[in-house]
């Protein structure tokens, strides 16, 4: 009986021993996971404050630049309506030349405008800076083609 009994001691004093020694380590464990998720909550947090601020750099940044191009895209309207004008008072051969070629450049203005209308500010920050150097280059283009018609004229 007094093996019995020190055999069931010693076989409880191994299991609390193997219970001790592995349940303490679920608990670092488990604490050093929770400090982790803290951690990359926190991370989350500051990810997504960092985005509300970069969509409202963007955004703004879109705003000046179509109110720039929409000025730009109504002075070559005035332009246009002025060198009609202008064309008005030309000999018949000139006239339709330059009538010609207004058209032209009336047409890329209101292709600049549409382009301008349709675009999506939620686009990625690669295809905002694709759309915002070609749409200056063209109206840059526009710009210098509208220079180039009345320089001739005058």
């Amino acid at each position: 009986m007094k093996k019995l009994i020190l055999a069931v001691a010693a076989i409880t004093i191994m299991a609390g021993s193997f219970s001790l020694a592995f349940g303490q380590a679920p608990d670092k464990k488990a604490t050093k996971a929770r400090e982790n998720l803290q951690e990359a909550n926190k991370d989350v947090v500051n990810a997504k404050k960092d985005l509300k601020e970069a969509k409202k750099d963007s955004v703004s940044e879109y705003d000046k630049f179509r109110k720039d191009s929409e000025v730009k895209i109504k002075n070559n309207e005035k332009s246009i309506a002025e060198f009609k004008a202008k064309i008005a008072k030309q000999k018949k051969d000139l006239k339709a030349k330059n009538e010609k070629k207004l058209a032209v450049l009336e047409d890329k203005n209101n292709i600049l405008k549409a382009k301008l209308d349709t675009y999506n500010k939620e686009e990625s920050k690669d295809k905002w800076n694709k759309f915002k150097k070609e749409f200056t280059h063209d109206m840059n283009e526009l710009g210098k083609a509208f220079k180039d018609l009345t320089v001739k004229n005058t």
